[in-house]
Parts: C-alpha cells; sequence; structure tokens
C-alpha cells in the first residue's frame, strides 16, 4: 500500500512547489513516487475561469479520484496529492456559502491520508491572476481547513520554512511514516536519532510558540531559514 502524502493549503501557500520537490528527491531516492497534481488548477486554465457553485462537487470527486488511481497503482510506494477534495470544500463555503462537500472530504481525508501536511502562512502572498484572490483568502482558507481537520479529530503537521528548508520540514515529517530516514545530512538523524514529532502538532497554539521560538533562535544565532 503506497504512503498517500495530502497536501492542504490555500492559494500562494507552495502545495505544488514543494510537491514537485518531494517527488523529485523520493525518486532520486529509489522510493517509486507519484505525484497528483491539483485538478482545480488544472481545469480552471482549461476552461479559463473560476469554477461555478454547481461545478464544485465534480471537481473534488475527480480529484479524489485521481488520488485513490495513483495509490492503487503496482509498485507505487508513496503519492503526492497537490491539494485534496478538503480544499475545494473550503473554497466552496468561502466562494459560494456552501458547507456541503465537507462531509465527503473528511470522510475521504480519514480513509486516504497517510500523511497530511498543512503549508504554513509564512511565504509571502504571490499573485497570480485567475488562480488567486489575496492574502485575506488565503488565510480565511487556512482557518477553514484548521477548523475542519480539529473537529474532525483529523491528525496534521504545519510545515513552515523557505525553499530548501521546507522541503526538509517535510521530509522530516515524511521520514517516519516511510520508517526511514529521507535526509541523513540533518544533524537531527546523527547517531540514528529520527526527528522528533510532537503529538499535538496540530494545536495552534503550541504550533505558533514553537515556531516563534524558531525564528528567534534563527534570528539569534544569525542562521537562515
Amino acid at each position: 500500500m503506497a504512503l498517500t502524502v495530502i497536501l492542504l493549503g490555500g492559494e500562494s501557500t507552495g502545495k505544488s512547489t514543494l510537491a514537485e520537490a518531494l517527488q523529485r528527491h523520493l525518486s532520486a531516492l529509489d522510493l517509486a513516487t507519484t505525484l497528483v497534481p491539483e485538478h482545480l488548477r488544472h481545469w480552471c486554465a482549461q476552461q479559463g475561469r473560476a469554477p461555478r457553485a454547481e461545478e464544485q462537487a465534480a471537481l473534488a470527486d475527480e480529484q479524489a479520484r485521481l488520488i485513490d488511481s495513483a495509490a492503487e497503482a503496482p509498485g507505487t510506494r508513496v503519492v503526492i496529492a497537490d491539494t485534496a477534495p478538503l480544499v475545494i470544500a473550503a473554497y466552496s463555503e468561502l466562494y459560494f456559502g456552501d458547507s456541503s462537500l465537507f462531509p465527503a472530504a473528511r470522510d475521504w481525508q480519514r480513509r486516504r491520508a497517510g500523511l497530511t501536511l498543512l503549508m504554513g502562512l509564512d511565504l509571502p502572498w504571490v499573485p497570480d491572476d485567475l488562480f488567486r484572490d489575496s492574502p485575506a483568502v488565503r488565510e480565511a482558507t487556512d482557518a477553514v481547513l484548521r477548523r475542519e481537520l480539529q473537529a474532525a479529530g483529523l491528525p496534521y503537521q504545519t510545515i513552515y520554512g523557505q525553499g530548501d528548508a521546507r522541503l526538509r520540514e517535510a521530509l522530516r515529517a515524511i521520514g517516519p511514516a516511510l520508517g526511514q530516514p529521507l535526509t541523513p545530512a540533518d544533524p537531527a538523524w546523527r547517531d540514528g536519532q529520527v526527528p522528533w514529532n510532537c503529538e499535538k502538532c496540530s494545536d495552534p497554539d503550541c504550533e505558533h510558540r514553537l515556531f516563534t521560538r524558531l525564528i528567534a533562535d534563527r534570528t539569534r544565532t544569525g542562521a537562515t531559514p
């Protein structure tokens, strides 16, 4: 059974960039890895517009189908999913006031996700014409995703960092799920020590304190993020 890693986050949170970097890195380690891109973005590019309210459910279903198909392919070890039905459900609520997609999205997430990574909001927001609205929408999407994950008791880890640092944080989360180190050059892996993951990493207050302390430590030591 393939490990399905779900990347969640609103617009301009680095999902696609991280998904591609993970696919390259894991493939280089001889782990058969499939990347499932964001179907919604592909659909918008093809149609030249954003979807209407009545089109949201089909988009969510197709994203789920693409991920399921990749996970069931023989020989696949890891599936990296650049978004999931839960994100489309969040957009449906934010743009159309429709919360009807959440039950199915939560159920699918519970059944399929081997690991859920929520993108932190530490990246600068970058406009992208048709596909991105504003930093406010990004923050609202993040709030809805956290609400749904926490209310449903779905575990997740939040990934912060710029560039390679963001990739390393994701790899440190994926490694224990695969049962092998993915960043052996990282000091945290020395002497066979697996990076520690807080069991309350989905607690937003705890997460904020940890991230604030991390930034303060790096600033004090002059380390780059």
